[in-house]
């Protein structure tokens, strides 16, 4: 997708926001900066003053339209009055844009869930000792420094492998 399209689609997702009547700041520049150095993250809504962009990773660019979208979604709707974290206004917004586009907007994403390739460095893989799942992890979080502290959704515990890179 070029930087014309990505603009174009943001120009769209916007209309739908505003028909729905969803309260989107009208101080959102036209055009979205491809971020090429992002890697955990597939979009961001920055606050500058009283004027906001809007970025998306340059790997997004590469899945289905509808996964595009739906990430210009999510972001533009940090744009609205109390919304600049994942509470419970931005939800119920979320919800109304789901309902009435066939989005799903959630507080967090997967690249299996936009149809993209996860190309994420894993450095930590923390296994459950009962039914064997692996979770990657990117960073040395709380899970990767104290696994005992947490538990497998089967109920197993957890350990974690040595750093892989």
């Amino acid at each position: 997708m070029t930087q014309t399209g990505l603009n174009r689609l943001l120009a769209a997702v916007l209309q739908e926001a505003k028909q729905a009547g969803i309260p989107v700041s009208e101080r959102i520049s036209p055009s979205a900066k491809i971020n090429s150095r992002a890697k955990t993250r597939f979009g961001c809504c920055r606050r500058t003053g009283k004027e906001y962009t809007i970025e998306i990773s340059a790997f997004l660019l590469e899945a289905e339209e509808r996964a595009v979208r739906q990430t210009l979604a999510h972001e533009i709707l940090h744009t609205c009055p109390g919304c600049s974290n994942h509470g419970t206004l931005w939800q119920h917004w979320a919800a109304e844009m789901n309902r009435l586009y066939g989005y799903e907007i959630r507080r967090t994403d997967s690249p299996e869930h936009l149809g993209i390739p996860d190309e994420r460095p894993v450095r930590w893989l923390v296994v459950c000792q009962r039914c064997g799942k692996e979770i990657p992890r990117m960073k040395r979080s709380p899970l990767v420094l104290h696994p005992e502290r947490y538990r497998c959704s089967c109920g197993g515990t957890l350990t974690v492998k040595p750093p892989l890179i």
